[in-house]
């Protein structure tokens, strides 16, 4: 699966030279993330105008049109993880009134699947990681703050200053024991 600046998606098999399939055009935001979620039977693509759209997969056609497609931040959504079975999804992005981590549930109306909005990261937040056997998220923001967060409870657990510009990235090792963080720096 791959995602580009100019907005495009394209998922392609490694045995085949051309592609299987197109699921977004070039002219579209540009593609700041995209997964598939653990059955590979659907895949999401975040992008920079706060969008997050889902496809099944396995799409007979060559354009295939998402099953769902929601603004889950106003300025960007930046990073997601599929929680679960994948009917729940989390976000990190940035929005006008600094709900920058949320969780969705894709079984719902659009206008009720927000679960729930996190207040964290000033200037919004750049990368998730989903610990499953903890039920946890780590997200962390653009000033270099980690928050984690207890999904069941729907708290914040921890905040701290991990670096001193943005996190760009974040590992979870098998047994959720450690995270590692990394930085713009």
């Amino acid at each position: 699966l791959t995602g580009a600046q100019d907005g495009s998606v394209r998922m392609f098999e490694w045995t085949r030279p051309q592609q299987l399939v197109c699921f977004r055009q070039a002219g579209n935001a540009r593609v700041t993330r995209l997964y598939f979620n653990s059955q590979g039977n659907k895949c999401g693509v975040a992008d920079g105008e706060g969008f997050l759209s889902i496809w099944q997969v396995n799409q007979t056609t060559s354009n295939p049109k998402p099953y769902l497609s929601w603004q889950c931040h106003s300025k960007t959504t930046s990073d997601f993880a599929f929680i679960t079975s994948s009917s729940l999804v989390a976000t990190s992005g940035q929005s006008n009134d600094n709900r920058n981590v949320c969780l969705w549930d894709t079984l719902v109306s659009s206008s009720n699947s927000l679960i729930h909005a996190f207040t964290c990261h000033d200037h919004g937040a750049t990368v998730l990681q989903y610990a499953p056997k903890h039920q946890l998220l780590i997200s962390g923001g653009r000033k270099g703050h980690i928050c984690i967060f207890d999904i069941r409870q729907r708290q914040i657990l921890f905040t701290f200053q991990a670096h001193e510009s943005a996190v760009k990235a974040l590992a979870l090792d098998p047994s959720e024991d450690y995270f590692v963080t990394g930085s713009a720096e």
